[in-house]
């Protein structure tokens, strides 16, 4: 600014210089005339008058000056600012430590035009995994609060990550935002030849080939990592590509640490790079002219010549990339530091900006991710933890005036039929929602046995039931699939509990299906037809979260299946419940223990108090004294908790909160034909607890009630019309 603030001085002495022989004209002309006493038309004197006129003519005078020193302004600030665009060319070149000079504030944006508000901007993401697919929500949700245009995600990931993503963005339903996927199985074997010590492994060398592996059509690309956080506009970040003139072909913010100056240890030998290099995290790929570049044929042979000293990438793509711009600066254009506010561990990020509202993208990009040591680690987390507890429903609010930006009309369409003043509209309007679902929350291994008897148990549960997981999983040490009901802020609190708990860590054959909290009841039979959709074994355990199963009844179940011929034929294997009310119990070892215990009272059939109906047929006086499986016959409101094929029908969604949900799924069965058998030696406890929300609902509201039976008679009759004469009989039930 030195520069401007003398060029301004030169002018201002100049105009002094200009004014003062003016003004002393002006005084010997009104000398000359002071004697006169003429009035002009006006009423002034031959005096005043030419005194009125002197005063115009210095008034235009001026007025030309200023409009002379504002010309002069803004060509000594293009100067300046051409004159700093060189200084920085110059520093990257020799290696100075200029990060801190380069636009600070994000003013690379201020002469841009503004982006079309309906112009789709296009994000890509590699995203491989379950922990990097949970990870990622974080950002796009940051994405879509700023977010004004209609968005494309291109995720390049592996089979379990498009599974949980496609789902995810498919349930989430957010107007104006498209998704595609790229196996990147497909593209290995161009990067696998890498050596590559960077804890992302393989993954973290695919941005190496996103040229190839985006559709040959789309011209340009924002290219993010996982562990970047949005707090801006990303359309604000898409205008900059504008400034990637000539062949400038690659938008990148310059390394806030010393890495690639090699002063960071002894013996640091890091790959070449532009001054202190560019850090890979915030990407902008003008795809067109890095195809007719050839980049797949640039940067493989830098890859090559580097690769025969260095032996290893430290950084991934990050490495390679800037090792091609070393040798071709020509492609790099310099963004401002705030589109890449670096937390590693040897950042100096913190001289990267002077106010919050300088941020725009912050990237942990450490190991340590949160835990990472910054001057401002406090403001960063709070900023990364709003984000990632926030309500991903808010976030589902349409793009109005863009056509991509319209919300989903066949649910629109759903709604609208509905009779907003039927008693039972909520009942009915919780059928048609769609949840938003995040499959495999947590890390998932597991392989049937090749035996093909091999079953899962399937429950739901809600955060208050989260104190049974540790107790299941000491009793059944098989697979088990299970849908969580939970806030996105619960979810995290689900998180922090399973990544603390040594016995659930120590299990990797669990499916934990997070599906987010929406409307009014809780959609018992949408999580158990979410977690029945993600077994891999050929048969299910259909139980609930607040039943123990005895010690050894996977085993049992496993027998039981192969010596009832499950295979060929549709059975259902009951298993019978039981219940105490005592909180703490001496679990029954044995079958012998149960009966002991149910004749000192210590145990009871389960509901025998309240709703005999609903176990009765199982025959428990037979069970007592029963050596092999014995067939039952259906009987009305019957509910038993059952081992069937993984095929079997899905639970109606019609049945929300408390009622009717496992007894509908059950007229099911009977109808398309099921056995009914009880397996002699195999039984479940249920354990007491705190009635749920629904079934105090259900006790105190006799519109639910009634909203109930209504449900229930519209059932049975849908099963008359869908079974036929077979399903008569359920028409005819009392209801």
């Amino acid at each position: 600014m030195m520069v401007v603030r003398m060029h301004k001085r030169t002018i201002l002495s100049l105009l002094v210089i200009t004014a003062i022989p003016v003004v002393i004209l002006l005084y010997l002309s009104l000398s000359r005339h002071e004697n006169l006493q003429d009035k002009n038309l006006l009423g002034f004197n031959s005096r005043e008058a030419i005194l009125a006129d002197r005063v115009r003519e210095i008034e235009q005078e001026n007025q030309m000056l200023r409009r002379q020193l504002s010309i002069s302004q803004n060509q000594l600030q293009q100067t300046y600012e051409n004159y700093q665009n060189a200084r920085i060319d110059t520093s990257n070149a020799s290696g100075e430590n200029n990060f801190l000079d380069v636009n600070r504030t994000g003013s690379d944006c201020s002469r841009v035009p503004q982006v079309p508000k309906c112009e789709t901007i296009h994000i890509s993401i590699v995203c491989a995994g379950v922990n990097a697919s949970r990870e990622v929500v974080t950002l796009i949700k940051s994405i879509l609060f700023y977010r004004k245009n209609p968005l494309h995600f291109h995720f390049i990931s592996d089979e379990i990550g498009q599974l949980i993503l496609a789902t995810l963005f498919k349930t989430w339903d957010v107007p104006g935002v498209k998704v595609s996927f790229h196996l990147a199985e497909t593209y290995k074997s161009d990067v696998s030849w890498i050596p590559n010590k960077h804890y992302s492994g393989l993954f973290g060398l695919m941005k190496l080939v996103v040229t190839k592996i985006l559709p040959d059509d789309l011209d340009k690309t924002i290219v993010l990592d996982t562990d970047v956080t949005f707090a801006t506009d990303i359309a604000e970040l898409w205008r900059i590509f504008l400034k990637l003139t000539g062949k400038k072909a690659i938008g990148l913010v310059e390394n806030q640490s010393d890495w690639y100056l090699g002063t960071l240890w002894k013996k640091h030998k890091p790959w070449p790079a532009l001054g202190r290099g560019f850090n890979t995290g915030v990407m902008l790929f003008d795809l067109k002219k890095l195809r007719d570049l050839n980049w797949m044929h640039m940067w493989r042979l830098t890859a090559e010549k580097e690769l025969m000293n260095l032996l290893s990438t430290s950084l991934a793509d990050q490495d390679v990339i800037n090792a091609v711009i070393k040798q071709h600066p020509y492609l790099v254009h310099t963004m401002p530091c705030s589109w890449n506010v670096q937390l590693s561990e040897n950042t100096r990020s913190e001289l990267c900006y002077t106010e919050v509202t300088d941020l725009k993208v912050i990237h942990w990009n450490s190991p340590k991710k949160l835990r990472v040591k910054n001057k401002h680690v406090e403001f960063f987390r709070n900023l990364y933890l709003t984000f990632l507890e926030y309500d991903g429903n808010l976030l589902r609010r349409e793009l109005f005036g863009c056509p991509e930006g319209m919300a989903n009309m066949t649910l629109q369409e759903e709604l609208s039929k509905l009779d907003e003043d039927d008693q039972c509209y909520e009942f009915r309007r919780e059928r048609i929602l769609m949840h938003r679902t995040h499959l495999y929350y947590l890390d998932f291994q597991y392989t049937p046995k090749s035996d093909g008897n091999d079953v899962t148990l399937v429950a739901q549960l809600s955060m208050d039931r989260l104190q049974m997981l540790e107790a299941i999983c000491k009793h059944w040490e098989g697979p088990i699939s299970l849908a969580l009901y939970m806030s996105d802020a619960e979810a995290q609190q689900f998180l922090r509990y399973a990544l603390s708990s040594d016995v659930l860590m120590a299990r990797k054959n669990i499916g934990y299906h997070v599906v987010y909290k929406d409307g009014q009841f809780y959609p018992v039979n949408f999580l158990r037809n979410t977690a029945l959709r993600q077994v891999t074994t050929p048969y299910v355990f259909l139980s609930d979260i607040d039943f123990l199963p005895m010690y050894g009844l996977y085993e049992y179940q496993r027998k039981a299946i192969a010596m009832v011929d499950m295979k060929a034929t549709n059975k259902a294997l009951i298993i019978p419940a039981f219940e105490t009310l005592r909180y703490r119990l001496t679990f029954p070892k044995s079958k012998a223990d149960l009966l002991h215990m149910l004749d000192m009272g210590t145990l009871f059939t389960f509901r025998y108090h309240v709703w005999q109906k609903g176990h009765a047929p199982t025959n428990f006086a037979k069970w007592r004294t029963a050596t092999t499986p014995y067939k039952v016959q259906w009987e009305p409101d019957f509910e038993p908790y059952v081992v069937v094929k993984k095929e079997c029908p899905v639970y109606d969604l019609r049945f929300v909160g408390f009622g009717w949900n496992k007894v509908s799924h059950i007229m099911e069965l009977d109808a398309q034909g099921y056995e009914f058998i009880v397996l002699p030696n195999a039984f479940i406890i249920h354990m007491p607890h705190t009635p749920s929300f629904d079934i105090a609902k259900f006790r105190s509201s006799e519109s639910y009630r009634l909203c109930l039976k209504i449900l229930k008679e519209e059932f049975q009759k849908d099963m008359s019309k869908k079974y036929g004469f077979a399903a008569l009989k359920y028409v005819a039930v009392e209801t």
